[in-house]
């Protein structure tokens, strides 16, 4: 569960919006939040005397948007670089969710283009929720949550029904892509229910009282995984993200996914919903 949220604005409302929807969820209602705004250095001090007074603006209507006890705020502005400066600030308050907005880029335009949410992304062990320019944020009632038989998957579907299990009329929406079209067969052809991947989280959602709906598809699981969204209009969708590099190479960014060859990556780009990425040990 979330206790420490690290939200980094830039003036556009839409991550301001995400956090006041999921401060709806009663199991969240506790948690602390800290609100970013990072200033770019600029060559002369008028430039940054000027930049730090529109940052500060930004910052104060960031906070004034939110419907929050504002006893839970802490405001900060810092000067610096972007995505190191939220690396950091999340590493200084042990946050465990950074939300963050993004333009949806696509593989090496993220890198050309010095992506904040996609830097963070590789470099954080933390869970982050991406917030797309494009998107309508909504009230958070439908959630999809990708299964599989990974301990990510499973992390992900216990925070859905952690979220969902206080909210009158929410649904959680368990979907399994198998990506061999030919292995599609017997009763979890017809019934999504009986695909033994779902089996166990039908069965968490029913003990947790969650109402649910079971989908399967074959194929690339990225596409599928986003055209369901899409079909389901699904307001959050989360997908477990384990970390996969090892330790010596932390510091350094994860190739494989910076190149787009991750579903993780490709859900990011594609999905027309907020997406939170759960993130688990490799």
């Amino acid at each position: 569960m979330f206790h420490k949220i690290l939200v980094a604005v830039a003036g556009r409302g839409l991550c301001e919006e995400m956090l006041n929807m999921l401060m709806e969820i009663p199991s969240l209602q506790q948690a602390s939040i800290t609100v970013l705004h990072v200033v770019p250095s600029q060559i002369t001090a008028e430039a940054m005397a000027a930049k730090l007074e529109a940052g500060g603006k930004i910052l104060a209507d960031a906070v004034k948007s939110l419907k929050i006890d504002p006893s839970k705020i802490t405001p900060r502005l810092k000067q610096g670089e972007p995505k190191d400066v939220v690396l950091q600030v999340a590493e200084e308050e042990d946050s465990d969710l950074i939300i963050t907005g993004s333009r949806g880029l696509e593989r090496l335009e993220s890198i050309l283009q010095n992506s904040v949410s996609q830097y963070v992304f590789q470099l954080t062990d933390r869970p982050m929720l991406l917030v797309k320019d494009d998107i309508y944020v909504k009230k958070i009632k439908r959630v999809m949550v990708a299964m599989d038989k990974s301990v990510a998957a499973q992390q992900s579907l216990d925070l859905a029904l952690s979220f969902l299990r206080d909210i009158k009329g929410s649904q959680i929406f368990l979907v399994h892509v198998n990506p061999d079209p030919e292995r599609k067969s017997g009763a979890d052809a017809t019934d999504p229910e009986k695909d033994p991947v779902l089996e166990l989280a039908v069965a968490a959602a029913k003990k947790q009282g969650v109402a649910y709906q079971c989908l399967n598809s074959t194929g690339q699981a990225g596409k599928a995984i986003c055209q369901l969204a899409q079909e389901n209009n699904i307001d959050l969708l989360i997908l477990g993200s384990p970390e996969r590099r090892p330790t010596i190479a932390k510091s350094l960014p994860d190739l494989d996914r910076l190149l787009g060859a991750s579903l993780s990556d490709y859900v990011r780009v594609h999905a027309e919903c907020p997406v939170l990425l759960a993130r688990t040990p490799g």
